[in-house]
């Protein structure tokens, strides 16, 4: 039995014009799929078989609060120019720099157009070979519960886990980390960004569910009504959907 994370799910009042965004920041494709989703993915992936993750914007009315998501996304770089050269392209996309309380770091924090946050980050080696995305990053309570609980959701392998951190990526080693960062606040308002999982070929998504809610997860109600999808909560409340592969 086996999930693998496929889709970095993001709300939008506007979905085209964030897809378009995330594509464009990404070097990746713009996939329109139905009235109010726009994806933007890697020309090759297949979200039935997935190496990484690719970006889904789903509309929404509501549009974001002030309050910082849980998670979101670190972007690569290799070099200092490229840093700089892509903090500059980001801003002329329509980018904003945004402060979340991070100092003085080596880092850039950004907001997308709707305000969702994500950091360029500087050069670092560990990811060399993720792609544009270094890491997805969630905030946490407590890092080893989470990678306990994740460790055995999904079918990628547990790199690192501290009182402070958690790390895992892909077996294959390709695509972006999934890191759990200690952070005090708490949840207050429905996430904004999200992970959705695929199974693999020939798992029951229904077996998956039940296997996921054995190891902590619980049912969310965000009022999907009748889908193809399962809405859960993790042990400490981050949403994630499971997916069925039709």
């Amino acid at each position: 039995m086996t999930l693998r994370p496929v889709l970095v799910n993001m709300k939008a009042v506007d979905d085209s014009a964030i897809g378009r965004f995330w594509a464009e920041a990404l070097g990746w494709t713009v996939a329109g799929q139905e009235p109010g989703a726009t994806a933007a993915k890697p020309a090759d992936f297949d979200w039935l078989d997935p190496v990484g993750v690719c970006v889904d914007v789903i509309a929404v009315p509501e549009p974001k609060t002030a309050t910082k998501n849980r998670v979101h996304l670190d972007l690569a770089t290799t070099s200092t120019a490229h840093q700089r050269e892509l903090v500059a392209r980001l801003k002329a996309l329509g980018a904003t720099p945004t402060d979340v309380g991070q100092g003085d770091v080596p880092w850039t924090v950004l907001a997308d157009p709707e305000g969702n946050e994500f950091c360029v980050l500087e050069p670092r080696d560990v990811y060399r070979d993720t792609g544009p995305i270094a890491a997805v990053v969630v905030d946490c309570a407590d890092p080893r519960a989470m990678a306990r609980f994740w460790d055995g959701a999904v079918d990628w392998a547990l790199l690192e886990v501290a009182d402070d951190h958690a790390v895992l990526r892909d077996a294959r080693g390709a695509g972006p980390y999934l890191e759990f960062l200690r952070n005090p606040d708490v949840k207050t308002v429905p996430d904004r960004v999200h992970l959705d999982l695929v199974p693999d070929p020939g798992d029951d998504k229904v077996a998956e569910v039940a296997r996921l809610r054995a190891l902590g997860a619980t049912d969310l109600d965000v009022g999907q009504g009748d889908v193809p999808w399962t809405c859960l909560s993790d042990p400490e409340g981050h949403e994630f959907c499971v997916l069925a592969r039709s």
